[in-house]
């Protein structure tokens, strides 16, 4: 094992060098090393794929550098032989220290530092370990699965061809797994570090999975578990019973959370500010955050071309600007309130708090740096597009808008006269109480669907399910969480009308994705979305830029332009990634190809 130098704010431990097991029990600090490891193979998209992000492989954006490999999740350039399989080999990695913590170093007592004065602390934080790393395993095969469907699975680590010919357990065995891990620690693991600050040495460990973690990620797997990619093959009666699961899953978490005092942040942008990590009101509904070092890289990514080194990056799409309704509540195609000629104008706050408009006044070092253009320019010829742009840069924007969500707007990315380059931290958001809302929303509406109400959206009552161990459990759910309540949550928190009542099953499906895409966006969820439902691939495939001319007397108009990816035509099999052939030769063909690949 390498030297590792803890880059995140996740916990406070110095450098260490890890050699063998002997060595590794002269310290805690050497196992808390460990830890750092497993905490640091946990997923992130600050732009993974040389700058791009995976929003740029679905309808959220488009990446501005032309042949990056983002292109390949819809231009057909993905196989066996090009599987990009990040996730894969962090996940392993992650999987295999948190068996070595597991097996090895869970149950050491340190009797060399019984006399210290900080020992009982010491081992308070160091018996929670284990707990953190059966957490850690179970959503790491959670995202292996939301990937690959079934993939080889250990709970202790083996070694030579052993370990290279495992075969794939099945997806139902492995969600079933991670329901029966998240049980067995969610009482046992620390329920709140920030409570028990006094106890760990006085460090707000806060950055470490807790209880409401683990309920979180049971949550997350139950709904992955029954949605349509999952169920394949399934009854009526067994996909009824996993939205059921889901349903008591998501309930848990809610009610559990929300007796502790989390909720919604009254600003969504709190989440994503520079103090998101000890903010009161982001600490309310960050459920865990995977903290990164401070940086400006994603900054510097994504910047407006034509300002400092900004490279333009994942530049929203039409699409994603047109998902935010107008302040009544409707699409811009219902709406009143939409005028063609000034198309940003009474719209879903949300949208200026996500997307970078023409006429922003956006960094705020912008007019600072650029006196001569101090708002943003995409319209054609303007200082910050692609087209005609007196920056002579080539990667402006091509959709005639930049990212604004999760940038810091006061970050300095090139030093000059009485500036300095600035860095700050970034926290990618895995788990929050906004996503937890609506994840409850669609467990409700799919298991009342299935009950036969032509109403879903707006049934309540006992639903009753069996839990990881098979003993049946029945939850009341009252009439103030149905599934158009949980959805509109997020929707009032942005000063957005909530759902209304009595909506027929398709008009609540169709308004609930279209929810989660605005309130989610860039958080990585519609890349997985549309696989796991089976449906809206096609919308990958063929989507939309903004042409804006400006006019003589200064007005706009804007014309929106259709862009065909690929052939145009979204593939079934791309639902799941393919294995490598690498892996698959490995095993001796114990693991088999998914379909079609």
């Amino acid at each position: 094992m390498a030297a590792v130098t803890l880059s995140s704010c996740n916990m406070d431990y110095n450098e260490y060098t890890a050699y063998d097991k002997e060595y590794i029990q002269r310290s805690f600090a050497y196992v808390g090393g460990l830890m750092t490891m497993i905490y640091n193979d946990i997923d992130t998209d600050w732009g993974n794929l040389s700058g791009a992000m995976l929003s740029s492989a679905t309808d959220e954006s488009e990446y501005s550098h032309d042949g990056n490999s983002v292109e390949d999740f819809y231009n057909g350039n993905w196989s066996a032989a090009n599987p990009h399989q990040t996730i894969w080999t962090s996940a392993y990695e992650g999987i295999t220290y948190c068996n070595e913590v597991i097996d090895n170093w869970s149950n050491l007592d340190f009797e060399q530092f019984k006399l210290n004065l900080d020992y009982e602390k010491q081992m308070y934080l160091y018996k929670n370990y284990v707990y953190e790393a059966r957490w850690a395993r179970a959503y790491f095969y959670f995202t292996l699965l939301r990937q690959y469907g079934g993939v080889p699975f250990k709970t202790t680590n083996t070694t030579g061809t052993e370990e290279t010919a495992l075969p794939c357990s099945s997806a139902d065995d492995i969600f079933n797994f991670i329901a029966k891990e998240c049980d067995a620690i969610k009482d046992s693991i620390i329920e709140d570090y920030s409570a028990d600050k006094e106890l760990i040495l006085a460090k707000a460990e806060t950055g470490r999975a807790n209880k409401y973690a683990v309920l979180a990620l049971k949550a997350q797997a139950a709904v992955y578990h029954a949605s349509p990619l999952f169920t394949q093959g399934k009854s009526a009666d067994e996909k009824k019973a996993l939205w059921a699961a889901a349903v008591g899953a998501c309930k848990e978490l809610i009610d559990a959370a929300e007796a502790k005092g989390m909720g919604l942040a009254d600003d969504i942008e709190t989440l994503w500010a520079t103090d998101y990590y000890s903010n009161t009101q982001s600490c309310k509904e960050i459920i865990f955050a995977r903290r990164t070092a401070s940086a400006n890289t994603f900054e510097g990514y994504n910047f407006p071309v034509g300002y400092s080194s900004g490279q333009g990056g994942n530049c929203p799409t039409q699409d994603l600007v047109d998902a935010f309704e107008c302040t009544d509540g409707k699409t811009i195609a219902e709406s009143d309130l939409y005028d063609e000629a000034n198309p940003y104008d009474n719209r879903d706050p949300r949208l200026t708090k996500t997307v970078v408009l023409n006429g922003d006044a956006w960094p705020n070092d912008l007019a600072d740096y650029s006196a001569d253009h101090p708002t943003v320019e995409t319209y054609i010829g303007g200082y910050h597009s692609r087209t005609g742009n007196a920056a002579g840069k080539s990667y402006a924007t091509p959709t005639g808008y930049y990212l604004k969500k999760f940038c810091n707007p006061n970050q300095i990315l090139r030093a000059r006269s009485g500036v300095a380059v600035t860095t700050s931290p970034h926290g990618w958001l895995t788990f929050r109480m906004g996503a937890m809302y609506l994840n409850y929303a669609e467990a409700l509406f799919q298991y009342f669907k299935a009950s036969g109400n032509g109403n879903a959206a707006d049934a309540s009552g006992s639903v009753t399910f069996n839990d990881a161990e098979g003993q049946p459990q029945t939850v009341a759910v009252p009439a103030s969480q149905t599934a158009a309540k949980m959805a509109s949550k997020t929707r009032t928190r942005s000063g957005m009308p909530a759902f209304a009542i009595g909506m027929n099953n398709d008009e609540f499906w169709a308004k609930y994705k279209n929810e989660r895409r605005v309130e989610l966006a860039f958080e990585g969820h519609r890349f997985y979305d549309v696989r796991r439902w089976m449906e809206d691939g096609d919308k990958f495939m063929n989507i939309h830029r903004m042409e804006i001319t400006k006019n003589e007397d200064g007005t706009f108009t804007y014309n929106k332009v259709a862009v065909t990816r690929g052939d145009g035509q979204w593939q079934a099999k791309w639902n799941l990634f393919p294995f490598s052939q690498t892996e698959i030769m490995k095993s001796g063909n114990a693991i088999q190809q998914n379909p079609g690949w």
